[in-house]
């Protein structure tokens, strides 16, 4: 029969031949865990630094999520409503125009409205020889083709358009500027106002607030009386 010493070593009773064995093992347990500690605080690392980057990435993106309208709480209905009057009403007034390019970057379009305020700027400049470079900043960044920020232009404004870039005038957009809000008009701003987020500015309703349930009705022991268990399933 094995020396059973071997298990309860803290009796100290006369060592058994085996206790050797007892201290490596028990030696072994204990780095085993600090072993495994190690590779565990890197992944916590890891996963921090990972977050960190994705918050860093995605920093300001939760501006373009629905139901994250711009100043909401300040927006009375009113206001709202008269956004719903005309495109023009819409985006003459600052907060509605932050507003509907909220709108478009849940829809991957802000690229219309972001050159439609870079021609406004660009009629803006009192002099020739501020509208050389913001005229070429302007094509290369929405018209060119593979622009980062292409706008969708038929060909005949696009050429229209580069014929004058190298010597732009005031004028030089119009056309562009006037296909983009167009398209807007009859495509993007419908949308807009059938969505939640300007519907709950209309209401008076904060978008950020989330819609109370309503609770579900639980059972009560009076609701199975008189009920009998079917034994035949068992």
């Amino acid at each position: 029969m094995e020396n059973p010493l071997l298990l309860f070593p803290q009796l100290n009773i006369s060592a058994s031949k085996d206790k050797s064995y007892y201290k490596v093992m028990k030696s072994t347990i204990k780095e085993e865990p600090h072993k495994e500690s190690k590779p565990g605080a890197k992944q916590k690392r890891n996963r921090l630094s990972l977050l960190l980057q994705k918050s860093e990435f995605h920093e300001g993106d939760h501006l373009g999520k629905p139901g994250s309208l711009t100043k909401a709480a300040s927006v009375s209905p009113e206001e709202a409503v008269k956004w719903g009057e005309s495109f023009d009403k819409l985006l003459s007034e600052k907060a509605g125009l932050d507003a509907f390019t909220k709108f478009l970057k849940t829809e991957f379009s802000e690229e219309n409205i972001e050159f439609w305020i870079a021609c406004e700027d660009y009629k803006k400049s009192k002099t020739a020889h501020e509208l050389l470079p913001k005229a070429k900043t302007i094509y290369e960044t929405f018209i060119q083709k593979d622009a980062p920020k292409e706008v969708n232009l038929d060909f005949q404004t696009k050429e229209v358009t580069s014929q004058t870039i190298e010597q732009p005038i005031i004028t030089t957009f119009d056309a562009a500027q006037n296909t983009v809000y167009r398209l807007m008009e009859q495509d993007s701003y419908p949308r807009f106002l059938r969505s939640d987020p300007y519907l709950n500015l209309v209401k008076g309703r904060n978008p950020s607030r989330p819609t109370l349930r309503r609770r579900s009705r639980s059972f009560t022991v009076s609701d199975f009386q008189g009920v009998r268990p079917d034994f035949t399933i068992w």
